[in-house]
């Protein structure tokens, strides 16, 4: 095996949750979209974030089913500021599902599920 890639199924807005993920992280960008099938839906892209290479597409068939926090994000911050930028940026629009706050296995801790329906843990170890 090379490699394990996330892979992010969207229904329709794919290319906004990309464009939202790379203007809140840094050193986050685009390295690939394709289009196609329904007009503007995207067939597949690829996006970093902090040289994480993520793919998503835009399901042209309809699911009773989305994203579920049973499967997130992890992302550990460097200081108080970035976690609580990307607490407030992930979670508007979206869900609190643990308010920042000290746990006891770290010095700040806060999951969020953003508008897109992806759930995100957000850590500032101790």
């Amino acid at each position: 095996m090379s490699k394990a890639t996330p892979f992010l199924m969207f229904q329709g807005n794919a290319e906004e949750a990309i464009n939202f993920y790379i203007s809140i992280f840094e050193d986050s960008e685009i390295t690939s979209l394709t289009r196609g099938g329904t007009e503007g839906s995207v067939m597949k892209a690829t996006f970093t974030i902090n040289g994480q290479e993520f793919m998503c597409i835009d399901s042209d068939i309809k699911h009773d089913f989305t994203f579920t926090p049973s499967l997130s994000i992890f992302i550990t911050c460097d200081t108080e500021k970035e976690i609580d930028e990307l607490f407030e940026k992930l979670s508007d629009g979206g869900g609190v599902l643990m308010p920042i706050g000290d746990y006891g296995f770290s010095k700040k801790f806060g999951w969020v599920n953003d508008k897109f329906g992806v759930s995100w843990q957000l850590n500032l170890p101790s």
